[in-house]
């Protein structure tokens, strides 16, 4: 008689264990081995990471489409500058405390925005936005509309990077292993659930809001942590870019359609992608929006759902396993 049992990875998501354990550690070691310039292009290609791992846990994974993510960015930023600048907070501790204030706007916010549905929330999220960008310009001690320098003043600077650099690394692959380990659970089934059909999800005893709430507060907190570690790293932060949805949110949600929504692997593919054509094209920014937007294009007529889905049907598995198999094994008498 046959048996069955449940398994949920595979060679190859072993594999990309293992492979994936020894990059962190070369990365988490870069300050001994890399300079400042290649610390900052990681810091840079780890915050797009980190943003668009939420963006997609939100809208890949919890079908909430935000188009005001970028004011979470700069509400991270803009607390981190007044707890170094006005209070006087020690530097890398007003990262995390600073995400934590984004945190707690963010649920009045939740509040305003999710008395809206499809269409009318994304456009109230990019309205949302702009308000707070309004109101952080009319700060005069926040710099109003001319922005603000950091004050690092007493800071070594070799140790301001490495630790910038650390800080950008515990975002980025905090963002993958937080979304794992959310879409593992209880919660994650949930979400997946509402996506997938929410009134059956609603009809099975899933409570709608209360996922979808926690999800954007949980996207809010991680995304003003990576935004104050971002302007950490550039000692200067400006209203219009920081809360800019040309700046931020559009190149997320890019990223993560031409990587696969809905996937934790295609974040990583997109951003990987979407970082060497804007390092390509740094200097051509009409040869980087064609290139972005051919792209663009490629994968939306050919590449459904994303670069992922064609490099999953290859391997014929998930390097992050999220789904159980039953797999049927012969029993010894066999």
């Amino acid at each position: 008689m046959s048996e069955f049992r449940v398994i949920r990875g595979s060679a190859a998501s072993r594999t990309f264990g293992v492979v994936a354990i020894v990059v962190v550690g070369l990365m988490a070691l870069m300050p001994s081995w890399g300079d400042a310039s290649l610390q900052r292009k990681m810091v840079e290609l780890l915050t797009l990471l980190s943003l668009a791992q939420m963006w997609n846990l939100l809208a890949g994974f919890a079908g909430v489409v935000s188009v005001g993510q970028q004011a979470f960015v700069g509400l991270g930023a803009y607390s981190m500058v007044a707890l170094v600048n006005v209070h006087d907070q020690n530097l890398y501790l007003a990262v995390p405390i600073s995400a934590v204030i984004t945190a707690l706007i963010s649920i009045p916010l939740g509040f305003v925005a999710f008395r809206l549905r499809g269409s009318y929330f994304a456009i109230g999220t990019w309205v949302l936005a702009e308000m707070i960008s309004l109101i952080v310009i009319q700060q005069t001690a926040l710099g109003a509309g001319n922005g603000v320098s950091l004050d690092v003043a007493g800071y070594d600077l070799e140790t301001r990077q490495n630790a910038t650099y650390w800080l950008a690394l515990v975002a980025g692959v905090g963002s993958v292993l937080l979304a794992y380990l959310v879409l593992r659970s209880r919660l994650g089934l949930q979400m997946q659930a509402i996506r997938d059909n929410e009134g059956g999800a609603r009809g099975l005893g899933a409570n709608v809001y209360r996922t979808r709430f926690v999800i954007w507060v949980v996207a809010a907190f991680w995304t003003a942590f990576v935004g104050a570690v971002f302007y950490m790293s550039q000692l200067r932060v400006q209203p219009r870019e920081a809360f800019s949805v040309v700046q931020w949110t559009a190149p997320i949600i890019f990223i993560v359609v031409i990587g696969g929504i809905g996937t934790l692997e295609g974040p990583i593919i997109g951003a990987i992608l979407y970082y060497f054509l804007r390092d390509y094209f740094n200097d051509q920014e009409t040869a980087y929006l064609i290139g972005t937007g051919v792209v663009a294009m490629v994968v939306a007529l050919w590449l459904q759902p994303g670069l992922w889905g064609k490099v999953r049907k290859s391997l014929r598995a998930d390097l992050f396993p999220l789904r159980r198999r039953l797999v049927r094994q012969p029993s010894e008498g066999q």
